[in-house]
């Protein structure tokens, strides 16, 4: 099955809609949806490595688009939608204290978990439901979303042969060691939050 996933992705990469799917996943991430678009850039950038900077930008776009999205739901619809996300991921106690600490360190904050596995749309949420400033957040959202993206499209770009080989001798393990950071991300962010 997940060699009919990775297959999928590595020929979605010269499909017309390979964007239009890499930015909804970007986008989803973003405010609700658990999978990161790193399911779709990784391997779309190993087919077609000269590509992975667009697939960034794509990425990118597309993230703090959706970032929007969860900041809205976090402004706007905490009380219903966004507490339910919150509660979904178990983090409804830990919303309070991560509200207060943006007074202080908002930009770090934003920054620090957009570039790490911690899922990206606690931050989103909670920085519309904590009312940090939305332009500030954008700009943060721009850094942090870029960075992350940028740097697998360098790394993809100049050993992305290498990457592939390893990848496709040893998928299983990579796709176990993709989950266990996954699931990690969603625990440090239990746990900081």
């Amino acid at each position: 099955m997940l060699r009919r996933i990775y297959d999928w992705c590595i020929d979605a990469a010269d499909k017309p809609y390979a964007l239009w799917i890499l930015g909804a996943v970007s986008f989803a991430e973003s405010s609700f949806f658990p999978v990161p678009p790193d399911v779709m850039l990784l391997p779309m950038s190993l087919a077609r490595p000269r590509h992975a900077w667009l697939f960034a930008t794509w990425c990118t776009i597309a993230s703090v688009a959706g970032g929007v999205l969860g900041y809205a739901i976090g402004a706007l619809l905490y009380d219903s939608l966004g507490q339910w996300l919150i509660n979904l991921y178990g983090l409804g106690d830990k919303v309070d204290a991560f509200r207060a600490s943006y007074a202080e360190w908002g930009a770090l904050i934003i920054i620090g978990k957009g570039l790490t596995p911690i899922p990206y749309k606690l931050v989103t949420i909670t920085s519309g439901f904590a009312g940090y400033n939305i332009w500030l957040f954008v700009l943060c959202s721009v850094v942090a979303r870029g960075g992350r993206f940028f740097i697998v499209a360098v790394l993809l770009n100049r050993y992305g042969d290498f990457i592939r080989k390893e990848l496709e001798r040893r998928l299983g393990f990579w796709v176990a060691l993709g989950a266990v950071v996954l699931v990690l991300g969603f625990y440090i962010a239990y746990k900081l939050v």
